[in-house]
């Protein structure tokens, strides 16, 4: 094994244990929460807006194994514009990083837990984020692009689904949206390559899988 390669193992292990057992610290704030006033929620508007926020901290602790995964897939291949797309994959992972510490945040702030299988998610997403890399940078900006847009999906669908006056968590789904659609561009004009419709198709069915658990555990 080379020493490019150690380097690379360390730093996606460093990253599996800082996103499962560390506490995240945001690098910038969700501003909208600052504008945000704070409203009294009843236990049932309680619940309801913890289990979802769980879900959006799973898709966080996914995002950073599958941008750590296909970071490291691009540094070990041929590709000559490899150590580009590897930063490219690594700015969007610390953005995530914002975003899994704003979730985490808020599912104490009501009184909820992270999903339990969060070290399960983690390993499936990794795997898959590892595979996607090393089918090629088109493919893999292409798996970045669909990922993203699934997300952006799942998040209107969550502001369709809090309480209106919970407004600390529908400003940071608010704030997740513009970035993760920010990263779909910013991946699409990197020469990102469209994805097959069955491909497309398992991803979805895979995060409905992962979404409906995470709601509950």
């Amino acid at each position: 094994m080379t020493a490019k390669s150690m380097d690379s193992l360390l730093v996606a292990a460093d990253t599996a244990l800082r996103t499962l057992f560390a506490r995240p610290r945001a690098t910038r704030p969700c501003n909208t929460v600052a504008e945000s006033p704070n409203t009294h929620l009843s236990a049932e508007d309680k619940a309801t807006s913890g289990a979802l926020m769980r879900v959006n901290h799973v898709g966080e602790v996914c995002a950073q194994a599958l941008y750590t995964a296909q970071a490291m897939a691009a540094r070990s291949s041929t590709h000559p514009q490899r150590e580009r797309l590897a930063q490219q994959l690594e700015a969007a992972g610390r953005e995530e990083t914002d975003h899994l510490a704003w979730t985490r945040d808020r599912l104490d702030e009501l009184g909820a837990h992270p999903s339990i299988l969060n070290p399960l998610w983690y390993a499936g997403a990794f795997g898959i984020g590892l595979l996607a890399g090393r089918m090629g940078a088109g493919v893999s900006l292409g798996f970045v692009v669909e990922t993203e847009r699934q997300v952006e999906d799942h998040l209107a669908s969550h502001m369709d689904r809090l309480p209106i006056s919970d407004h600390a968590s529908r400003a940071i789904v608010a704030q997740m949206q513009a970035d993760e659609a920010r990263h779909a561009r910013e991946a699409q004009h990197a020469g990102a390559v469209e994805l097959p419709l069955p491909v497309k198709l398992l991803m979805k069915t895979a995060a409905k899988v992962m979404t409906t658990v995470a709601h509950r555990f």
